[in-house]
């Protein structure tokens, strides 16, 4: 296969996908053994054009991972995620910062869990142990009754991703995308389709499957990068700042989407710094402060054990210095957050 010239598969795009294979190691997916010699991802196998040089990628039929409890299935009650004992620790210079320190919480199928704190409290490194991206000092996630620190591959097979921070590749059409992405995960290009179809409507993607990813609105790539998420039926998903740069209307498509995860029974994890959408659209709340998760609970019972009458104040309070009281479930008179 030839790099650049016509007719020919274009080298950002070859280097894209040798960048994506290598980050996360697809040739170590134990349902997809076969994977390396039968996955429509490699480069030794013909690649057709249409639509003006857009490589279309010869589809094949790997074997297809177990099948997801369907939107109507009732979810069995032990099922969901399950975080043990997290522990993070990074060396700078000449001291040991502990980013994530003994996190445990669970979620349930059907419950939205909002993992909230401000910048540097360990949200993003407790995701990326729950994702697989970096291996825990101790401690391990549990999906399904298998465990990160004994089956990795199986926990990334159950989980949806989405992030504010995640690309498309700009040559392919959303269909093609979500086709790619798809045959990762070893789902069936005829399952696919009817997955395809199912989020297409729920999302209201129809009027731009096959429009390139590169010509995208910012609100018509947000929900490619949902529908990806989803392609593959996962029991869980983990949402990194969902609605960053997004408008009203925008937001609005991802509430109506945590909505339809709940639905379906997924267990969810959402990440955001809008603290008061959280409030309104999350079952629990895990508040992390230093690498520890000082508070969770609902709303409720958070704004009873703290006494404040909002997510923001309780902020607001640990920025004060006044989270000591919060860590050890005292109750925080106005009073003194007022000092």
């Amino acid at each position: 296969m030839v790099l650049g010239g016509s007719g020919s598969l274009p080298k950002e795009w070859v280097v894209g996908q040798v960048v994506f294979l290598r980050f996360f190691r697809l040739d170590r997916f134990a349902p997809v053994a076969s994977l390396r010699g039968s996955s429509p991802l490699l480069f030794d196998q013909e690649v057709r054009f249409s639509r003006g040089n857009v490589p279309v990628i010869p589809s094949a039929s790997p074997p297809e991972l177990p099948v997801f409890a369907s939107p109507q299935a009732t979810p069995n009650p032990t099922d969901g995620l399950r975080i043990c004992g997290l522990t993070k620790s990074f060396h700078s210079h000449d001291r040991v910062v502990r980013a994530v320190q003994s996190v445990s919480f669970t979620v349930v199928p059907g419950e939205v869990f909002g993992l909230l704190g401000p910048n540097g409290a360990g949200k993003t490194t407790t995701l990326r142990m729950i994702l697989g991206l970096i291996p825990p000092d101790t401690g391990y996630a549990e999906v399904d009754g298998f465990r990160s620190d004994r089956q990795p591959d199986r926990i990334k097979q159950r989980i949806g991703f989405v992030s504010a921070n995640t690309g498309l590749y700009p040559w392919l059409t959303v269909r093609e995308t979500l086709h790619f992405f798809s045959s990762i995960y070893g789902v069936t290009p005829e399952r696919t389709d009817l997955r395809l179809e199912e989020l297409a409507d729920q999302l209201a993607m129809r009027d731009f499957l096959d429009r390139r990813c590169g010509v995208l609105s910012t609100g018509q790539t947000q929900r490619v990068n949902l529908a990806k998420a989803l392609i593959h039926d996962p029991p869980v998903m983990l949402l990194d700042e969902p609605t960053l740069g997004l408008d009203v209307l925008g937001s609005q498509v991802v509430f109506d989407y945590l909505e339809l995860l709940k639905l379906r029974g997924c267990a969810v994890i959402l990440s955001t710094h809008r603290l008061e959408q959280a409030q309104r659209v999350c079952d629990r709340l895990g508040l992390m402060h230093e690498g520890q998760m000082r508070l969770h609970g609902t709303w409720s019972e958070i704004a009873t054990q703290t006494g404040l009458p909002s997510l923001v104040d309780v902020f607001l309070a640990w920025g004060r210095g006044t989270s000591e009281n919060t860590a050890t479930g005292k109750t925080m008179a106005r009073d003194d957050v007022a000092d």
